[in-house]
């Protein structure tokens, strides 16, 4: 392989190894270690991912996994990885689970009311999408209930006055 392959190529081509090391025709699970990627990475002649953890969160929840896997599963199922323990981790088939839209059902229209400023900064990550839900009260809508945010990482006291104000000043 080329020493110059972008991220998305090296993930792919480092699952795809571990894949094919541990995949037999009709078994439905198997467990890999978190510590084949360096060795897979240097198989394949490819430099080993600065973040390990990152290439399982990618296919666990933001991409598909390469074609080569997913042609191994029947039509209603999938591969998904799961957690098996610390630095373990399982491929298994389980049966497809996406939440589709129901043309049949009305479109319901709801302003945006995310701030400005966050507009203006958000990124297309998860944590946008993820204010952009909180600002326009979604969950409280859609389940007809009233919710609250908690915080996982509290900020001191003033320090969101304190960003803010310099942020402000450098716009």
């Amino acid at each position: 392989m080329a020493d110059k392959i972008n991220k998305s190529g090296m993930y792919n081509a480092i699952i795809s190894e571990i894949f094919r090391r541990h995949y037999q025709e009709g078994i439905t699970n198997f467990e890999f270690n978190r510590s084949e990627f360096i060795e897979v990475a240097q198989s394949l002649n490819i430099p080993p991912p600065k973040n390990l953890g990152d290439v399982l969160y990618s296919y666990r929840f933001r991409r598909e996994l390469p074609k080569a896997i997913s042609d191994t599963a029947p039509n209603s199922l999938e591969w998904v990885i799961e957690l098996a323990g610390q630095g373990v981790y399982r491929f298994k088939r389980s049966p497809i689970n996406r939440i589709i839209p129901n043309p049949h059902l009305i479109c319901i229209k709801i302003p945006d009311s995310t701030p400005e400023m966050i507009s203006k900064y958000a990124l297309t990550d998860e944590q946008a999408l993820l204010a952009k839900v909180c600002y326009n009260r979604l969950i409280n809508i859609f389940l007809g209930i009233t919710t609250y945010s908690l915080q996982n990482h509290p900020l001191p006291i003033g320090f969101e006055q304190r960003y803010f104000k310099r942020r402000l000043r450098t716009i």
